[in-house]
Parts: structure tokens; sequence; C-alpha cells
């Protein structure tokens, strides 16, 4: 059949630069293997030119896909099932880039991209180590082409092609039976963007975490190097920047995501202990661990053996996060997490691929590697090191192991589990690996390599060592630091935490000049330091005095579902227009208008005015109805910054966001003095008839002719309010005025009397009688502190990345 209007080309192009990719990545592979394994030196170079051309050959076809790939999604090709799976007419065009790697086909190409530009900066930099290197790099490539290819061998399907068409995604939908299917309703637009990734920092996160995914196979290539050839120690030094900017590069992207999820999400913070955010986290935790190691191999000779270990673990982890996050094991606990696509198999042998090779040639060449017998001296500091490197890696063992329950559960038919306070189970632990690498942060850049005198030590450290007693005791003691929802002990740890925090950033910061005289440039890993112990002291201020400043006092409390962890006192119910009591500000919802044109983005004007009339500020949180067939909405928090907190909002509830028609009606009963009725909530009792009702709330007189309903109401939370209809004449005809219960949804009209002196009353129960909000609200005090010792701790990554390329070309390694 000859479909109409289809867009073809790019496709065709799309599918041939994959295949090209695939060839291209595997003969660099064998040619790169055949120039590193072989000894004479005319061989070598004429297989390591065909390793470059075709390197750069798959490069081209790569950076080609990724083209097409954006051109599909921008252009609105919805004939592409990934245009129409990942994208929408109303999305904005900042987020075009985002649909690419929402998807797993394109988050696999993103990583893709970005061992082409490594690789081809190793080609030009790796010198006599570029072969055994790029070998390693070219394999990555060609599992990666794998996984993007899209084709079946016999009934086994290998990959999955970005560039599928709908049609062929459906097969046997009845719509594909029409040649002009494109002109149909259900093709004019696609399915969207996942609502939670419409955030700047999705467009931003990805590729920087992408970068430090692909960069951590730099340290590995070269250590998998040198126990291929043998040369254990010559590419230490060499490779020392690589893993610096991996570390660098990496732990940017981590905390970018927490930024976004600081942004986006709703959890209240930047970190929940999401496994995905796990999954990333322990690589670098494993990284800093080989970084620290093979910085005392560097200086010392000592620790090369673990130097290995975690430069190889750290890239097995990142394949391990890799299955982890798109097997769709996780799906059910991670907002991060791909649902499974039929790769299983696949993901499975990407990472035994690596890691089986790797750990085997490891141990296999582990008595060869240079060792010194001689133990270190527990005044050195090489020995500190090494022990903050080990505690760095149990850390990580510990939380990969925690987030790995669902994969174990699903393999061994267990069912084991965190608890119900998954934070809480992994912040126990953590906060004693904060306290022990504080401290050891602090002291170890004091002691020398191979051995300190005390007296030295005593000397140099005595000053900001009681610097950070006095100043750590200042703030448990001013900066009411109470936060005992977990008892005295845990309390405890958090001051001890916070010492050991303030002790590494002044005893780094006075490093600088006690220990290196001042010399900037030198100060590269005490500037990391100080910026870790920002981190550090950020993130136990910030969460240990957050604050819900939303507490109901209205009266109105909805009921959530429990499965959202809200609860009814910690939102403050709003009506429009009225201004509400929420502790040191009066807060009025004032209004909420919709952006997007389809109506998918509603925005909520909130006004705070402190009650003493010193400031007033407007939020704005949205909801954004959710994308791909699902119900609901997502809520997109707002903020104000201030230098020392900032005040965290969104909607956790909103009635205008429900277009549906209320469908609720009065009902008739009939109820005498003193009678009970019941509602859905609770009961309704009659206590009185008022006539002519002079009151405040109506001015009726005795020349008038009305009756008031004296009616209490309580719910079943036992809260009474009070409401009073009126049935009047006037005009000879009879009149009602209807009294509600905002509180309780709940509309009381009085409409006439009946036999018996009995009062026929109108009730009705909606949720839709007057526009509210429920708005949650946080205060993070000094949440800027983590910030800023985030940037603080990149600067001091790329100054030491420098200092040591700098270094290395002196040395002409």
């Amino acid at each position: 059949m000859n479909y109409i209007g289809e867009h073809l080309l790019p496709g065709q192009l799309g599918r041939f630069f994959i295949l090209l990719s695939l060839v291209a990545s595997i003969v660099a592979c064998i040619s790169y293997f055949k120039s590193a394994s072989t000894s004479q030196l005319e061989e070598a170079l004429s297989w390591r030119k065909l390793a470059r051309i075709a390197f750069i050959t798959d490069c081209i076809a790569v950076f080609s896909v990724f083209g097409i790939l954006y051109y599909i999604v921008s252009a609105h090709l919805f004939e592409y099932f990934y245009a129409w799976n990942h994208s929408s007419l109303s999305l904005s065009s900042d987020y075009l880039l985002s649909c690419i790697w929402e998807g797993q086909e394109g988050s696999f190409l993103l990583w893709t991209v970005w061992h082409c530009v490594l690789g081809l900066i190793l080609i030009f930099k790796a010198k006599q180590w570029e072969a055994p290197v790029m070998t390693v790099l070219s394999f990555a490539q060609f599992c990666l082409a794998t996984m993007i290819i899209g084709i079946y061998v016999f009934d086994l399907k290998i990959g999955s092609n970005p560039f599928l068409l709908v049609r062929d995604h459906f097969q046997d939908a009845p719509i594909f039976k029409t040649p002009d299917y494109l002109s149909l309703p259900q093709m004019q637009d696609g399915q969207g963007l996942n609502q939670l990734l419409q955030n700047y920092w999705m467009v931003i996160h990805p590729p920087i975490l992408f970068l430090g995914f692909a960069s951590t196979i730099v340290p590995f290539a070269f250590a998998i190097a040198g126990l291929w050839k043998k040369n254990y120690s010559g590419w230490t030094k060499f490779a020392f920047p690589w893993t610096l900017f991996s570390a660098c590069i990496l732990g940017t992207g981590i905390i970018m995501g927490a930024a976004w999820a600081y942004e986006s999400l709703t959890f209240g913070g930047y970190w929940a202990w999401d496994p995905v955010e796990n999954a990333s986290l322990v690589p670098w935790l494993i990284l800093i661990a080989g970084l620290h190691t093979q910085l005392i191999y560097n200086a010392t000779g000592y620790s090369l053996r673990p130097t290995y270990l975690f430069l190889l673990l750290t890239f097995c982890f990142i394949l391990y996060s890799t299955y982890l996050t798109r097997s769709g094991d996780l799906q059910d606990t991670s907002v991060h997490a791909f649902t499974g696509a039929g790769m299983n198999w696949q993901l499975r042998i990407f990472l035994l691929a690596f890691v089986v090779p790797a750990l085997f040639l490891y141990f296999k060449r582990y008595k060869s590697i240079p060792s010194i017998a001689k133990e270190e001296s527990s005044y050195s500091r090489e020995f500190w090191m090494f022990i903050g490197s080990l505690v760095f890696f149990l850390s990580g063992i510990f939380i990969i192991i925690s987030t790995s329950l669902p994969v174990f559960n699903k393999i061994f038919n267990t069912k084991f589990a965190l608890g119900d306070d998954v934070e809480f189970t992994y912040n126990r632990v953590q906060i004693f690996v904060a306290i022990v690498i504080g401290i050891i942060t602090a002291v170890t850049q004091y002691l020398k390599y191979k051995n300190t005198s005390r007296n030295y030590l005593v000397k140099k450290i005595v000053i900001p060592t009681v610097l950070a007693i006095v100043i750590s005791v200042c703030i448990s003691l001013f900066g009411a630091i109470d936060y005992n929802k977990y008892g005295v002990g845990y309390l405890s740890a958090i001051h001890v935490a916070i010492f050991a925090a303030v002790y590494s950033i002044v005893a780094n910061a006075s490093y600088i000049w006690l220990g290196l005289n001042g010399k900037i440039k030198a100060a590269g890993g005490s500037v990391a330091h100080i910026g870790f112990g920002l981190m550090l002291l950020g993130i136990l201020i910030s969460s240990s005095k957050k604050e819900v400043l939303s507490v109901n006092t209205t009266g109105i409390n909805l009921k959530f579902d429990p499965k959202s962890k809200e609860r009814s006192m910690e939102n403050i119910t709003l009506i429009k227009g009225m201004a509400t009591d929420m502790g040191k500000y009066m807060t009025t919802y004032q209004s909420n208008d919709s952006s997007a044109r389809n109506g998918s983005v509603m925005y909520f004007k909130i006004n705070f005015t402190s009650k003493d009339s010193s400031e007033s500020f407007n939020l704005f949180p949205n909801l954004i109805r959710n994308t791909k067939g699902q119900e609901g909405f997502s809520n997109n928090p707002d903020k104000r910054h201030y230098w020392n907190r900032d005040i965290f909002s969104y909607i956790s509830y909103a009635d205008d966001m429900d277009r549906s028609e209320d469908t609720s009606k009065f009902r008739s009963v009939l109820a005498g003095v003193n009678d009970t009725l019941y509602y859905g909530n609770g009961l309704i009792i009659v206590n009185k008839v008022e006539v002519n009702p002079n009151n405040g709330k109506y001015q009726f007189t005795s020349a008038d002719t009305a009756l008031m309903a004296d009616i209490t109401v309580i719910s079943k939370e036992g809260n009474q309010y009070r409401a009073r209809p009126v049935y009047y004449v006037k005009n000879n005809q009879p009149q009602y005025i209807i009294d509600t219960v905002y509180a309780q949804n709940l509309a009381i009209g009085f409409s006439r009397i009946a036999e018996d002196k009995k009062l026929e009353l109108q009730v009705k129960e909606s949720s839709r009688m007057l526009p509210f909000v429920a708005l949650k609200v946080y205060e993070f005090p000094h949440i800027n502190v983590l910030w800023a010792g985030t940037i603080i701790m990149v600067v001091g990554f790329v100054m030491s990345m420098l200092r040591r390329a700098r270094q290395n070309k002196l040395l002409k390694v």
C-alpha cells in the first residue's frame, strides 16, 4: 500500500547511518586490537590508521543519526513512532532536545555521541596508549550501536530502532489500513513529553550526566590497557586528569539531577534516595575512592591494586545502573526509571561483556601488580587517604545493595524491603560516613607523605581545630537545630556531622595558607574539599531545619490518597480571593491561568504577604496535565529565593483542573427541630427556627416574612460548623437563601414548611462549590550553602585537572 504524506527519507537515512555505525565501530575495535597486539611497528601503524578511519566514520554516522532524529522530532513528523510518542505540537521548542533523551533509544544515542567526542580527543592525546584504550572504547561503541539497531535475528529482537514508523509499531491497528491515515485526528498530534521532564534542568542535566557516564570508560580503559599490556604503572599519571574530569562531570550531572528534583518534584527536597539516583551516585563514590588511591600511587607507590579495582568497578557500576534504569525492575520504585522494553537480555549481556573480562583480567594479574609490602605509617597522608577511599567504597556498596533489593527479590523470589521510612534507612548510615569523611578531609592534607612528626601536625592543625569547634558549637547552640524526629541519638550525630563539615571547610581553607603558603594554583584539592564540606553543611542544615509552613488551620481538610503521602494538616486550603492565615504570612489564591493552547499547563497565582507588611510577593506553582494517556496532573513547584533560605511551594490539589461538569444535585429531606440528619461526612442537627432574623448576617424586620433554620454540622472528625439557611416570601413568591459549609463541601437550603411543622431542607454535597486549591509550602533554611558548595567543589576539580594536565605536559607523560 502506498501511504500518503509519509516522509520516509529521514528514516531510511537514519537506519543506514545506524548500520554504518555498527559496522564501523566493530572494524575500529578489531583494528585497534590488532594494532595493540602486534610487536611490529609498521604493522601497528597500519592497523592504527585503519582503526582511526573506522572510528571517525563511526563518529560521522553517530552525529548524523542524532541530527536526523532531532529533525524528525522538531519537524513533528508524527508518522515516526519516536516523534509521536515523545513530542507534541504544544511542546515548547526549548524542550525538543529533551524529547530525544526521554526514550531509551535517544539516551543510548546521547551516550554514544559523548563516546565519539571522547574518542576523538583520545586519538590525538593518548599517544602510546591509543590502541589499547580505543579498543575498549570502540567495543563499547559497538555494544551501544546494537541497542539502537532494531533488527530481528530469527525471533530475537536486537535493539530498538528510533526510526520505526507508528504503523510498524502498531501493525494490527485498523487505521493503518487507510492510505491517508496521517490525516486522521489521532495522528495530528503526538503523545507529548513526560510532564516531569518539561523543566529547563532536563535540557541540560541529561547531557552532562551522560557525559559523566561516558567519561568513566576512559580511566576504565586505561586500567584495562595496563593489565592487558602488563604495563601496570605507566598509565596512572597520564590518566589522572581523565579521572579528575570524570569525577567532576559525573558529580556535576548528579547534583544537576538533585536541582531538577528540587525544582520539579514534590517530595520537598533535592534527594530522596530514589533507586535510580542511588545507581548514579554509587559509581561516583567509587570513582572518588579510585581518584584518591590513584593520587596515592602517583605520589608514593602505594595503593595501585585498589586503584585498579576502584576504576574498573566504577564503569561496571555505570553499566549496572544502566541495567537498573532500563530493565523495568525499578519502574515501581523510581520516578526516573524506564519501563521494560524487551531488552533485558541485551542489557545483561552488555553488563557482563565488560564486568566478566575486567574482573577476570584483574584477578589474573593481581599478583603481578606492584605492591609495597611495608605498611604505611598511621601518621602519613597516604594512610588516611586510603581509609577515606575505603569509606567511600563501603558507602557505595551499602547503597547499591539496598537499591538492588527489587532485583534480588525478582531473581530469588524474596520479599526484602527497606521499610516504610526509606530515607532514614540510608541517612542513619550515611550520617556517620559524613562524619568520618569530613574529619579525614580536614586533617589529611596537613599530613606529609611517608610520615609526619606529631609536633608538626599539632602545630599546624590546632588553630583550624579550635576555630571549627567554636563555629560548629555556635551553629548548634544558636542555629535552632533541634531535629528530634528520630531521637536524641540521631540528633547528636547531626551535631557531630556539623562539626565535621565545618572542620573540613576551616581546615582546608587554612591549609591553603598554612600548608601551601597561599599558592592558589596548587590548591585544587583544598578548594574541592572546601566545596565538599559546604555541601555537607548545607545538606545537614537545610534538611534538619526544613519546616512545613502550610499548617492547615482552616478546618477544610482534604482527603488525600494514602499513596501520595500528603497530609491534610500540612496542606493549607485556599479559597479563591480569600486571604488565609498561614503562620507569619497571609496567603491568598488570587487567580489561575493556562499558558498552553490546549490547557495542559495551569499556573496559579498565590500571594504571600507578611503579617507585619514588610514584604509581599507572588509565587506561580503550576499543574501539568499528564501525558501519554495518563490521567490527572503533575505538580510543578515554584520558589522564592533569599540569601539565607528558600520558600518552596506547590499545588497539591486544585478543583479548577477538573473541567468536568458538577453533576451533584440537591436532595430534599424533612426534619423537625432537634432532629438529626446524616450526610456523607457527618451529622446535621436542626437546633431551632428563628423568625425574621436580624443578626449581622441577615437584616430582616418585623414587616418581613422570613424563617431561618439554625443548624449545626458535625463532621466525623468532631469539628462543628454552623449553617443558617433562610426561607422567606418576597412579592408573594417563596424564596430561599442557601448557606454553604465550605469546609465540608456542603450546601443547605430551607425550601418550605411541610406538614406537621417539618422543615423541608435541600442538601447538596459537592467539591465544586467554590474555586479552591490545596497548597504545600516548605521553608529550606540556608540551602544556598549546598549550591555554593557544589560550585566550589567543581571549581576545585577543574583547578586540579588543569594542574595535573600541565604537569604531565612538562614531564612529557
